[in-house]
């Protein structure tokens, strides 16, 4: 994953040149983009890409770059599915805003009185989280990645326990710290609000009104598509290497959504639309102002050029 957004960062930032420099000499902002790209994956070492943008209501530039299938030479197509990883949060706590939209939550409702499953450390933090805290990394946990990754199971009940032994490493509030637990619990308070699951609300609320026809948040799914990129790392003599999937559906809402370039220019339209697709409501034009709003300080540092990249890399990463 961090490879993943290592590369989106240097095309953020190669792109923004690229723009300034060939705008000025074109007029077009895009000349140049797949002789950037081509040389980005050779140079990152990456089997294969899609890369798309969206210009208020349009896709002006849809491809795919590299394979989906190194060995058999297939190629990446802009439909071809790939896991967004923690992008899917950004779906999960727009599930969330629905549901404050709807009167049956408050952002700055304490967590544990919508999910009393879920409880925390010490009293202090299950009387102070609240779910905008939740959405905000803000809760005072670290990571606790690999008690959900070594210890691995569909269990959501199952999962949303370990939190209790989970120490906190600051006070709720007091600092930015990415924690995918929590993002599972936004999920599982949205099943127990709506009485369905995460993935038929994922479904009937983004999915299919934004004819993202392509999307799907199980890795089985996923497998048996004939244009899925498979696994790949690289290895310690710098080859790439096919790996094997690997099943997070317990862990869903914080990062199991499968998309293609294609498809996820119809979530982008709704961002930049104010909530609207084809002239749908499909998100609040009140939550989109709050969520792209800034909430939580990631880290009290001088916003250097290269901060503010990986800053708007965040927040398009959801």
């Amino acid at each position: 994953m961090k490879r993943i957004l290592n590369v989106f960062l240097l095309c953020l930032i190669a792109l923004s040149s690229l723009a300034q420099t060939k705008k000025q000499k074109t007029g077009d902002p895009l000349a140049g983009i797949d002789t950037l790209l081509n040389r980005i994956l050779k140079d990152q070492q990456v089997a294969g890409f899609a890369v798309a943008v969206v210009k208020g209501d349009q896709v002006i530039y849809s491809k795919g770059f590299g394979y989906r299938d190194v060995e058999n030479k297939k190629p990446v197509t802009p439909n071809t599915l790939f896991a967004i990883g923690s992008s899917t949060k950004s779906f999960t706590s727009a599930l969330i805003g629905l549901q404050q939209k709807e009167g049956k939550l408050s952002f700055d409702g304490i967590a544990t009185s919508y999910l009393p499953q879920l409880k925390f450390y010490n009293d202090n933090m299950n009387s102070q989280i609240t779910v905008r805290d939740m959405m905000c990394h803000r809760t005072g946990l670290s990571r606790y990645d690999l008690s959900w990754f070594v210890f691995n199971t569909s269990n959501r009940d199952s999962i949303i326990q370990r939190v209790r032994y989970m120490e906190p490493t600051a006070a709720v509030r007091e600092k930015w710290q990415y924690n995918n637990f929590m993002f599972l619990a936004q999920g599982m308070i949205v099943e127990k609000l709506t009485g369905k699951t995460w993935e038929q609300n994922i479904k009937e609320k983004f999915f299919d009104p934004l004819e993202m026809s392509r999307s799907n948040t199980s890795i089985f799914e996923f497998e048996k598509d004939n244009d899925a990129s498979l696994p790949y790392t690289i290895n310690n003599k710098g080859v790439i290497e096919k790996i094997d999937y690997f099943n997070i559906d317990g862990m869903g809402p914080a990062g199991s959504i499968n998309s293609s370039v294609n498809d996820m220019t119809h979530w982008l339209k709704v961002w930049i639309n104010g909530g609207s697709y084809k002239g749908k409501e499909i998100l609040p034009t009140s939550y989109i102002r709050e969520a792209a709003s800034s909430q939580m300080v990631m880290g009290a540092v001088y916003p250097k050029r290269i901060r503010i990249f990986t800053f708007l890399l965040m927040v398009l990463a959801g």
